[in-house]
Formats: C-alpha cells, sequence, structure tokens
C-alpha cells in the first residue's frame, strides 16, 4: 500500500512539472510577441492599411464606372430594340388591317353588313337574261354597295355574268344559276333602296312596270360569301417614280 501511494504522487509531480514548464513557455512567447509589436510603428500599419483601402476603393469606383456605363450602353441597346420591335408590331399592325381591307376589296373574306337583297323569279311570260342581272349589279354598285352576291356567288369586277345554251340559263363565271336569282348587296340599305325605286329610272320601277316578278327586302345583316375564283394579275404594273 505504501509503495503505491509513493507512486500515485510521483506521478502528480511529474505531471505538475509538465505544466508549469509549458506555462513558462507560453508566457515567453507572448513577451516575445508584446516586445514585437511595441517596436512596430502602428502609425506606418494604419498608414499603409488606408492606403490599400484608397487604392482598392478607387480600383472599386473605376470598376463601377465602367459597369455604369456598360449599363447604360445596355439599356440604350435595348430601348433601341424594343423601339425597334415596336416599330415592326406598328408595321405589322398596318399591313394586316391592309392586307384585310385589300381581302375585303377583292372578296378573298366572307363579309357581313346592313343592305338589301333583291329577288328576281322567272313566270310563264317572262325569263330573266344575263343582261338584266348585269343592269342590277351596275345599279347596286351605282348605288354604293361595297358587296354583291347572286345566288351565293360573289360578284367582282372581273365577275362574267353571261347567257348560255340560247338563254335558257344564265353563267356566272361557268356556273350556272337558275331562278329564282337572290341578289344581295351590302351598303347603305336606305340609300340603295331609294336608288332602286326611282321612278321612271330605277330598276324596282322599270321592272315592276313591265309586269316583272322583282321584289325588295332591307336587311340589318346581310352575309356575303367569299369568292371561289382566283385573281391572276398578268399585265397590270404598279407605277413608280423613276
Amino acid at each position: 500500500m505504501k509503495k503505491f501511494k509513493f507512486k500515485f504522487r510521483a506521478d502528480i509531480t511529474a505531471v505538475t512539472v509538465v505544466v508549469f514548464i509549458v506555462c513558462i513557455v507560453l508566457v515567453a512567447v507572448m513577451l516575445m510577441q508584446f516586445r514585437t509589436v511595441e517596436q512596430t510603428d502602428i502609425t506606418e500599419i494604419e498608414n499603409m492599411r488606408e492606403s490599400e483601402l484608397r487604392e482598392a476603393l478607387v480600383e472599386w469606383k473605376t470598376k463601377y464606372e465602367e459597369v455604369d456605363t456598360q449599363l447604360a450602353d445596355v439599356n440604350d441597346k435595348i430601348a433601341e430594340y424594343q423601339k425597334t420591335i415596336n416599330g415592326n408590331e406598328e408595321s405589322s399592325k398596318l399591313v394586316d388591317e391592309e392586307l384585310n381591307e385589300s381581302n375585303l376589296l377583292v372578296g378573298k373574306a366572307d363579309v357581313y353588313g346592313p343592305g338589301v337583297i333583291v329577288t328576281l323569279t322567272n313566270t310563264n311570260d317572262f325569263q330573266y337574261i344575263a343582261e338584266d342581272l348585269l343592269d342590277l349589279v351596275n345599279e347596286l354598285r351605282y348605288a354604293g354597295a361595297e358587296a354583291i352576291s347572286i345566288n351565293g356567288i360573289r360578284i367582282l369586277a372581273n365577275t362574267d355574268i353571261v347567257d348560255l345554251f340560247d338563254y335558257s340559263v344564265i353563267g356566272i363565271n361557268l356556273q350556272r344559276v337558275q331562278s329564282p336569282y337572290i341578289v344581295k348587296a351590302i351598303g347603305d340599305k336606305d340609300y340603295i333602296s331609294s336608288v332602286l325605286n326611282l321612278k321612271g329610272s330605277g330598276f324596282i320601277d322599270r321592272y315592276n312596270k313591265l309586269g316583272r316578278s322583282v321584289s325588295l327586302e332591307e336587311e340589318n345583316r346581310v352575309q356575303i360569301p367569299k369568292s371561289n375564283s382566283d385573281f391572276n394579275i398578268e399585265y397590270m404594273q404598279e407605277v413608280t417614280e423613276e
């Protein structure tokens, strides 16, 4: 038992000595660091850091100005592109509007609007011929009709209305049409009606006096189909300034 106690105390003494030595070394290192700090010019270090900060600040300011300039250039380009896009969109809208208007005028679109419906019916005593339909179409055009159809066939500037088989059938663009001939016209229905009913000169008045079967109706919505025929331009050319 005594030997054991002696050994335990010897171990404690050794540990204590080691700790004491380590403490001395640490204190010595700390003293050396303090001396080094005392010997160093603190002002010089601060001045050195301030100079570095100034250089860094100038460098970052220069970079910021460069980035700001680049950003301004990008914004200008974006504004220019947006202006171009808007211009293209406006041009595209104008082109679309002109194309739609052209399609309406040349009969490439179904249309509707206020107008009149004139019905011509053959009788045992009288049979309508192509000349009668042409007479009515011309008078409708004179009255300002914007679109005309006969029995569902769109009538255009180049539409042929002719007699076939010894006046037994009327042909419209080589399509046979028969009585009753339903002529639709879109326009100012009141004005068209007044023109057709003019005494002595209007189509309705003249044919009624001759005992022909002809009727006129005014409608708020008259629908006319698009033309199925192609309008090919072979000889016309646009006049351009030289």
